[in-house]
């Protein structure tokens, strides 16, 4: 070996080692950067409350910073390839060809999932939310139906940009929805019940927050009513009605 192989050699070194430094600096400085945009965007108070914020919160860390961070390994992984390439032991032509007709695919498999799975989260929370009023133990399903049935259109996205032949778990998804539903129709039969008589009750209000009424054995002043039941207080003591009950024993209007 001669001279000036070596010397090409030391360079070709010199060259790799100044392309890892220059990708952890950038690697690095790129995570800073987009850990500001995430947090300018409203990415953390998008997040908050879901359970993926939540596991990661166990670890010390956030949904933004992990995506920031992700951000800063691909910068890391691409200096060291191209490192590997300055010293001849990657092809990076063959590299490249197959990562441009992978990658991009991939990526968007990857993005298309965790945002499903941030949106199912999210939506969890906010359906939550809003049927927190109705005391009805049925109820609970709800959630977690609208969770995971954006999860699993998420994942049916991200298979079809990999290429894998999703029509197997479009049928398995439509024959497990249909059980589902038979399920939760057997299972929440009062509670549709409920949600007719409540409408009834909205539509033509045979009685409004204020009266007194009688609903079965149950007696008071109207204090609250929606869909699913309607809050009767008598004496400092409130009961929560079915509003299936407005049906079933109908209403006494006291005066």
């Amino acid at each position: 070996m001669d001279v000036q192989t070596l010397v090409m050699r030391d360079v070709d070194y010199l060259l790799a080692l100044g392309v890892l430094v220059v990708g952890l600096v950038a690697g690095y400085l790129v995570g800073r950067l987009n850990a500001r945009l995430l947090r300018a965007a409203g990415v953390p108070e998008a997040v908050e409350g879901t359970s993926v914020e939540r596991t990661a919160r166990r670890f010390d860390t956030s949904i933004a910073a992990l995506l920031a961070r992700f951000s800063s390994l691909v910068i890391y992984a691409v200096a060291v390839v191209l490192a590997l390439a300055v010293m001849d032991l990657v092809d990076l032509r063959a590299l490249w060809y197959r990562l441009v007709g992978y990658l991009p695919a991939v990526v968007f498999a990857l993005a298309v999932l965790v945002f499903g799975v941030l949106v199912g989260d999210k939506a969890e929370v906010v359906v939550s939310e809003r049927l927190r009023g109705v005391k009805v133990p049925e109820i609970g399903v709800i959630p977690l139906v609208v969770k995971y049935g954006i999860v699993f259109v998420a994942v049916l996205v991200a298979l079809g940009q990999l290429g894998v032949a999703t029509l197997p778990l479009v049928l398995v998804f439509a024959a497990a929805a249909l059980a589902l539903i038979v399920f939760v129709a057997v299972a929440t039969k009062d509670l549709l019940t409920s949600a007719a008589a409540g409408v009834y009750v909205l539509l033509n209000q045979p009685y409004g927050i204020g009266d007194r009424v009688r609903i079965g054995e149950t007696s008071g002043i109207v204090q609250e009513l929606d869909v699913f039941v309607t809050y009767i207080e008598d004496d400092g003591t409130e009961h929560v009605v079915p509003n299936a009950h407005v049906f079933e024993y109908g209403v006494v209007k006291e005066r």
